[in-house]
This record gives C-alpha cells, sequence and structure tokens, in this order.
C-alpha cells in the first residue's frame, strides 16, 4: 500500500539507508600554502544500523499530502473545466460553484481572475481542499483601490465560501530605456506598461514634440505605482497606477516631472523648480497618438493638390475619445460641409480649438467645457479618406502651430506654503530617477 502510494518517496528513502551501510570517506585538510607538506589523512569505516524502517514507511503512506495550483480564469471556463485545469477532480466542488450564489460570481464577469487551489494529491486529480479567486472590485469606483477575494473552503460540515473587498497594495517600480525609434518601441524593451508609456508621452508633450524632436539615443527613467493583491501584480487591469516621477533627457536637455499633491487640492506633476508641468492648453487633444499629417505643406489625399495644411491631423481608431484641449464654450456643435461633424470651442484670449471628422459629439452649443473633457469621438465624417482627428488651433480667426501654443501657455507655479513640502518630496523622486538609470529594476513597497 505504501510503494503504491508514494514510490518516489520510498524508493529515496531505501536509497539513502542502503548507501549509508556501505563505507565512508572523509578528507580533511587546513587551509595552508601550496609548497606546505602534504597532511595526512585517516580512514573512518562505520556501519549505519536500519532502525524503525517499517514504521517510518508507515507514518509516510498516512501523511497527507497537498497540490497548489495556479491560474487566471478565461472567458470560456466552466465549473468543471476550471477545476479540471486546476487537476481537482471533486463533483461535489464542481456542482458548489454552480449553484452557490456567491461562488457564482467567481466564474461571472471580466476573465483573468488570479485563482489558487489546494488540493488533494491523487491520480487523476484530488478533493478540492481551498479555492482562492482574486479579483475586481465590486464597486467599479474602487477597483483601483481595492479587490474581491472570494474563497471556498471545505470545512467539518463541507463546503463554504466567503467574499471580501480587501485594499490592493501600491508598489513602487522603476524602469529605464533608450530610444532606437520610437518612444513605445523603447518603452516595450525596458518592460513598461503601455498606460505608463503614455502617462509619459502625456506629462512632457508639451516639452517634447514626439513626432519630430525625438532623436535616437535620447534617454527616459519612471517611477510608477503598480497595484498588486496579496503581493501578486493584479491580471484583470493594466496593473500600473500613477507615475510618481519621470526624466526625459532629449538632445542633451533634462526634463523632469514630480507628481504632487498639496493637500487636499488636485494633484499634478510639476518641475523640480515647482513649476506645474500642466499648462493652459494641453499639447494633443487625444491622449496620445500617430500624427499622420502635420502643421505644414501636404499633398492633398481628395482634392489631388499641394498646399498648406493649416492644423494637425491624429490618426486613431474610431471612437477613440477627443477631449477639450482647454476650458471654453462650445461656438459649434454639428455639420459643416468637409469637416464632417465638428465641434469647434471659443477659449479666452481670441483663441479657439476645431475638432473635426467626428464619428459622435458629447456637447451642445453655448455648454462650457473643461479642458481635458471628452466632447466627442474620432470618425471619418466629412472629407475624410479613413477615421482621424483634423485639429486647428485658431488665434484671432487664424490657424496656428497648436505644439506651439501649447509650449508657450502659461503655466502654475507652487504656492510658498506648500514648497517645503515638495522640495521633500522631490528629493525622494530625484533619488528614484537616479536608482531607476541603472541597470538594476528596483522594487519598493509604498508605506
Amino acid at each position: 500500500m505504501a510503494l503504491r502510494h508514494h514510490p518516489r518517496a520510498i524508493s529515496g528513502a531505501v536509497l539513502t539507508l542502503l548507501l549509508g551501510t556501505g563505507v565512508t570517506a572523509f578528507g580533511v585538510a587546513p587551509l595552508t600554502t601550496l609548497d606546505a607538506a602534504p597532511t595526512p589523512t585517516r580512514l573512518i569505516s562505520q556501519e549505519v544500523a536500519l532502525n524503525h524502517l517499517a514504521s517510518q514507511v508507515t507514518a509516510l503512506d498516512e501523511h497527507d499530502i497537498e497540490l497548489h495550483r495556479n491560474d487566471l480564469t478565461r472567458g470560456s471556463d466552466t465549473a468543471d473545466s476550471l477545476l479540471q485545469r486546476l487537476g481537482v477532480n471533486d463533483p461535489e466542488a464542481a456542482q458548489f460553484l454552480r449553484r452557490d450564489p456567491v461562488a457564482q460570481r467567481i466564474l461571472m464577469g471580466r476573465p483573468g481572475k488570479q485563482v489558487h487551489v489546494r488540493s488533494e494529491a491523487a491520480p487523476g486529480g484530488g478533493q478540492l481542499v481551498e479555492l482562492v479567486v482574486r479579483g475586481p472590485a465590486a464597486d467599479n469606483d474602487d477597483s483601483t483601490s481595492h479587490f474581491t477575494r472570494t474563497t471556498v473552503r471545505r470545512g467539518p460540515q463541507g463546503l463554504a465560501v466567503s467574499s471580501e473587498q480587501v485594499a490592493l497594495a501600491r508598489d513602487v517600480r522603476l524602469g529605464a530605456g533608450t530610444i532606437e525609434s520610437s518612444l513605445f518601441a523603447a518603452a516595450d524593451e525596458a518592460r513598461l506598461p503601455d498606460a505608463v508609456t503614455m502617462q509619459m508621452a502625456e506629462i512632457f508633450g508639451s516639452d517634447i514634440d514626439f513626432r519630430r524632436e525625438l532623436r535616437k539615443g535620447d534617454t527616459f527613467s519612471v517611477a510608477y505605482e503598480t497595484l498588486t493583491a496579496d503581493g501578486e501584480p493584479v491580471t484583470w487591469s493594466s496593473g500600473s497606477g500613477r507615475v510618481l516621477s519621470a526624466r526625459f533627457i532629449n538632445a542633451g536637455r533634462n526634463h523632469d516631472a514630480i507628481w504632487f499633491q498639496d493637500g487636499d487640492h488636485k494633484g499634478s506633476y510639476y518641475g523640480p523648480d515647482g513649476q506645474s508641468k500642466a499648462r493652459l492648453f494641453l499639447s494633443s487633444p487625444l491622449a496620445f497618438s500617430r500624427v499622420t499629417s502635420g502643421f505644414a505643406m501636404r499633398f492633398h489625399p481628395i482634392q489631388k493638390t499641394w498646399k498648406a495644411h493649416l492644423g494637425v491631423d491624429y490618426g486613431a481608431p474610431t471612437g477613440t475619445p477627443v477631449r477639450a484641449v482647454g476650458e471654453g464654450t462650445v461656438e459649434f456643435a454639428g455639420v459643416q460641409n468637409g469637416y464632417g461633424n465638428v465641434v469647434v470651442l471659443r477659449h479666452s484670449g481670441e483663441r479657439s480649438t476645431v475638432y473635426a471628422h467626428l464619428s459622435q459629439i458629447a456637447v451642445r452649443k453655448g455648454e462650457r467645457v473643461a479642458q481635458g473633457e471628452r466632447i466627442g469621438a474620432v470618425g471619418a465624417t466629412g472629407w475624410a479618406t479613413g477615421p482621424h482627428l483634423h485639429f486647428e488651433f485658431k488665434m484671432g480667426g487664424s490657424q496656428v502651430d497648436p505644439m506651439k501654443i501649447a509650449r508657450a501657455s502659461e503655466a502654475v507655479l507652487l504656492s510658498a506654503a506648500a514648497k517645503p513640502r515638495f522640495e521633500a518630496v522631490a528629493a525622494t523622486a530625484m533619488t528614484q530617477l537616479a536608482s531607476a538609470s541603472r541597470p538594476a529594476v528596483a522594487i519598493a513597497r509604498m508605506e
């Protein structure tokens, strides 16, 4: 019986005991110089008695062995397929997952939930001991602060389930990279999440024109949050939180950004000198996208002639959110000749912005909108050969380069009262960025 249940363990024990009955030789020599006289060795031979072998084998046979497995839920999972993939052969547990109202939620919602199972060891799969599933918070508003931990456990009274909302832990991860072709390619090489890359592009968008000014050999370093559930990075979302600090060296010039929140005020990014990275106007109406036609001369794809392109075209899929680059009032929202669906915003100082070829319009004439607020979605209405956003910035009715306006727009300075606390945060951030630029990537738990 024992040999059948634990063949490897018993074979190993017997082999060890058999080897113990042989002759064992020891050689001991002190650490000396190479030209010292050889030290004599002594041979010791001793037989080892095989005491209580039968009782040891019996105890091994009676010892319960558990198996631990980890996996992720899939969109096609059923109770039976999930347990089978986890090495569990337990019809009672499968039925429990199908019928219990709380346990049913394990297979509901989005896939990618983290699953950990403990089961008895048996050929073909053993009985379930415990199943722990970690997934998004029950309340979507808490998705970046909490997660749901659902536990199915076997006890004296049979299977029972519990569910609780648990706070996510926030770790700080450091990363760095060098530009060879593009920002995203370098970030992928550095294994940075896309969400972090997009945040960096947003933070430095008013300092660097990533379409025209990026250079091979430019470098970046970043410190950003990662969200973990019970010590494991979350898998049901990007798993990355806010960029805490970043440095981009473009053409030999340093650009630094540090996240800072002054008490209950809205947080923002600042340079080491305390000047806000935020501007009166954003550099782009899309979070980050491919510029297909800049503010310059171009060959018009429909009119087939060379003419000045007095705006910027951003290639993006239909439905991509379009945001207001600055606070303003909706001057026009509707259809306008070759622009198709278009929104025109009026800003202060005789400035206005135009957003054309939209698939959707999310604002009405006369409505007040805030910087970054969604005003529509990318489309291909009007004279458009494919889905993209045509964007214009006007001053006194004349089109100007949006990038130049974004760079020249007013910045906010930190208050004198907040300066001491900011300087302490900035000192830590600069240390982190210096560490990030080294070959090793460090991880530190935030207290």
